[in-house]
């Protein structure tokens, strides 16, 4: 950096740059500060750490997970309804996903206009404070409550619990789905935008996708008189799922 800004003393201009070479240059020139910054105040860490040139929206979230401490790439929070994912929220930065359990409830209750009767979610939501808010409106949480755990657990609850956890997989699986199938975690765009519109792009073709394999289902409950076995058994389980009570499922990843 120093003998850049030699060269512009001596007369050099950064007018005969790119566009590419000049947004390289700043942030070469950001990261310079950081890393001054850093040294100046004898400090090991930096809230909007540059760690890529390409890509200086990208920021290191640290996750905990076995064999990766440290991820790379856009955080998701997202809702499940009726196996379909619905994207909340889209952010580099690390955020702390218990602050949006209230705003999807509430746009759950827009979209329905009403609230669930239950919502599944991980560890993280069941905070006290949206425990509070669901109770307020009749939701249930699902997990067990908060403080010691009782040292004698009921069959019955031990059952619910169980039958929560199975419910609360739908969203793990539609992530685990979006990687397999779709190339959720092979996004190869740079800019900002783009990688966020990829990644919104995938989620509506998983949708889409689902709600194909829907009204193929319909198709095969229409032709039931060539098939009535089978035209029976699609319409008896669409009928059971029609019947199960709606359920929210929340998650982040």
């Amino acid at each position: 950096m120093a003998h850049i800004e030699q060269l512009i003393e001596s007369g050099a201009s950064l007018g005969n740059l790119n566009k590419k070479q000049y947004k390289t240059l700043l942030v070469l020139t950001e990261v310079s500060r950081q890393q001054q910054w850093l040294f100046d105040n004898n400090k090991q860490s930096l809230e909007e750490k540059i760690v890529s040139l390409s890509q200086p929206h990208i920021r290191p979230i640290v996750r905990g997970k076995a064999g990766k401490n440290v991820e790379f790439g856009a955080k998701i929070s997202a809702s499940c309804f009726e196996v379909y994912v619905f994207l909340y929220r889209m952010s580099w930065d690390h955020f702390n996903e218990s602050g949006d359990l209230k705003a999807q409830v509430e746009a759950y209750y827009r979209f329905t206009g009403y609230y669930p009767e239950s919502v599944h979610a991980d560890r993280i939501y069941r905070t006290r404070e949206n425990r509070a808010w669901c109770k307020e409106r009749g939701i249930r949480i699902s997990g067990p409550p908060l403080g010691r755990p009782p040292a004698i657990v009921s069959k019955s609850k031990k059952k619910q619990a169980a039958y929560d956890e199975r419910i609360r997989q739908a969203i793990e699986g539609k992530f685990g789905q979006g990687k397999r199938r779709f190339c959720l975690n092979l996004v190869m765009t740079k800019l900002d935008n783009s990688w966020q519109t990829a990644i919104a792009i995938t989620f509506l073709v998983m949708n889409l996708s689902t709600w194909w394999r829907r009204f193929f289902c319909v198709f095969l409950c229409r032709s039931g008189k060539a098939m009535p076995v089978f035209g029976f058994y699609i319409t008896y389980t669409y009928t059971l799922l029609k019947l199960k009570p709606e359920k929210l499922i929340l998650n982040s990843g």
